[in-house]
């Protein structure tokens, strides 16, 4: 289901009969307020003009990012982005379209086609296999946090192995990075826009970024600039059917190179992690094969 938000009802109106010549469900609200009591599950993206009479659409759009972070946003307005404040919603994904463009009501449905069709917005890339990695992250680590004991030893010999200031485990769901382990760094879960790994599990090769602060993706991340991290390395935690579920990373205070021989012994951690969970999967489902 669509949500169209408009204070004007004829414009509102025309807006969701478009729509719903595309073949989609459409609610209305008049208000944020009123748009707020019909978010839900099944609000697929929401289409709201900016001047709303008790707040703005980038002030709504940044509302359903707080409770529904995959829901598809569009601004579609009669307000010019110059008078739109978009320096205090930096950090909000949202499509803009002015209603008065050139075959204005085309391309909206064009967005919002594509929108639906391919899933959520957000503000980092997605594997292509998106869905299949997250079922085999269930698959695979039911409860994280139990597992981090068995998992202490391998992150404090790979600092050791590598001359570095930390190394940890994490995984990767729908919008955070979790940690199974951490050695030199404390590190709780970190939205997935701002952890280096969204873009490592995009590979499976081993992904190294020998100066982060040389790198334009992370220019403007006060989470790495805050933990002093300049050297990043990380293998990837794969199953056998080609889903990355997580990572096994390394972490330094200063840029450094990484040769051929540091990739391969990288590898080598982030398969012993996996190995560990398959088995641990194993256990939990009766000693069965794993498939």
């Amino acid at each position: 289901m669509l949500l169209c938000v408009d204070a004007d009802d004829a414009v509102r109106n025309a807006t969701a009969e478009t729509l719903r010549g595309a073949g989609f469900s459409v609610a209305e609200a008049a208000s944020a307020a009123d748009a707020r009591e019909r978010l839900g599950g099944d609000v697929d993206a929401v289409v709201t003009e900016q001047a709303l009479p008790d707040g703005t659409g980038l002030e709504l759009v940044q509302q359903v990012r707080e409770t529904s972070p995959d829901t598809n946003c569009v601004l579609y307005t009669d307000v010019p982005v110059e008078e739109i404040d978009t320096a205090a919603f930096s950090d909000v994904v949202t499509e803009y379209l002015r209603k008065d463009a050139p075959a204005a009501e085309s391309e909206l449905l064009d967005l919002v086609e594509q929108a639906v069709a391919f899933g959520s917005q957000t503000a980092y890339p997605l594997p292509e296999n998106e869905e299949a990695r997250l079922t085999a992250l269930e698959r695979y680590a039911t409860d994280p946090e139990s597992l981090g004991d068995s998992f202490r030893r391998l992150t404090e010999i790979a600092t050791e192995t590598f001359g570095v200031d930390a190394a940890a485990i994490g995984l990767i769901d729908a919008h955070e990075q979790r940690f199974l382990s951490c050695s030199g760094v404390s590190l709780g879960p970190i939205d997935r826009e701002d952890t280096i790994c969204t873009y490592a599990i995009l590979d499976s090769d081993v992904t190294v970024i020998e100066d982060v602060s040389e790198d334009p993706r992370f220019a403007d991340n006060d989470g790495l600039d805050a933990a002093g991290i300049h050297f990043y390395a990380s293998a990837p935690v794969e199953t056998d059917a080609g889903e990355v579920i997580g990572t096994f990373c390394i972490y330094d205070d200063a840029a450094r190179e990484f040769d051929e021989r540091g990739r391969e012994l990288l590898t080598m951690f982030a398969g012993e992690t996996m190995d560990q969970l398959t088995l641990r999967r194993r256990l939990r489902d009766g000693g069965g094969e794993d498939v």
